[in-house]
């Protein structure tokens, strides 16, 4: 289906849009996590329409744009020396890097220790902590995964498959074939807050885009999701 692309300013801001037309009656509006937002138009339909539909909706196009950026992830850089605070579920934890043979990370009493042959080396350091990172993210987000799809098996049939993955600006992501996606630098936030991420990526199951029923969906499930999702906000910040 071709997509013809546009653009149209609202206040200070430029608002980028694709146009496609279909055998549809009305003309829809859908803002995606990607950031695109689509819209879908009957044939034959005015240029001029779907911009005045466009205007009416700018304000609306833009709070979903701005809510989508709460997903991104703000790294703060990172020299890993001893000393140095990395976050583990919400909390942080100071770095102690010792030699040893048998490398390897141990979480224990409020330290990372890290075993390493040349206890100088900030690359190995950064190496061992990441791999521990994405074993404990393998293991808790699939915990935590099937606690949420709890809130979920009764509505809708088909349990999306888990895979972790580093994305550059989402926390997670739901594909059109039922691959829910993770970013491992997500099991830096506490638990209630990676609980809020797969929800919100699971609601997509039943409801496809922002629609008042989606938000009902994640309000019942999750009563105060606004203020877990500030907490997200804080913490990896």
């Amino acid at each position: 289906m071709k997509k013809e692309y546009r653009k149209i300013k609202y206040g200070k801001k430029v608002i980028n849009y694709s146009v496609v037309y279909s055998k549809r009656k009305t003309l829809q509006i859908a803002v995606h996590p990607d950031y695109s937002v689509v819209i879908t138009a009957p044939q034959n339909t005015e240029d001029y329409l779907i911009k005045t539909k466009i205007q009416k909706r700018a304000k609306w196009i833009n709070k979903q744009l701005n809510y989508f950026k709460q997903f991104e992830p703000r790294t703060t850089r990172k020299y890993f020396l001893n000393g140095e605070t990395h976050l583990y579920l919400g909390k942080r934890y100071r770095l102690k890097i010792i030699s040893g043979l048998n490398e390897g990370v141990i979480l224990k009493n409020g330290y990372f220790i890290v075993v390493q042959r040349d206890k100088e080396n900030q690359k190995r350091t950064s190496e061992l902590l990441n791999n521990w990172y994405l074993r404990k993210a393998g293991e808790k987000f699939t915990e935590y995964f099937d606690i949420c799809w709890e809130n979920f098996s009764d509505i809708t049939a088909i349990k999306p498959l888990l895979r972790i993955r580093k994305m550059k600006t989402r926390w997670g992501s739901l594909s059109k074939k039922g691959t829910l996606t993770l970013n491992p630098e997500l099991i830096k936030a506490p638990k209630e807050c990676i609980e809020y991420v797969i929800t919100h990526e699971l609601c997509h199951t039943v409801y496809h885009n922002h629609s008042s029923q989606f938000y009902s969906l994640l309000e019942r499930i999750i009563p105060d999701w606004k203020r877990i999702k500030h907490k997200l906000e804080i913490n990896l910040s």
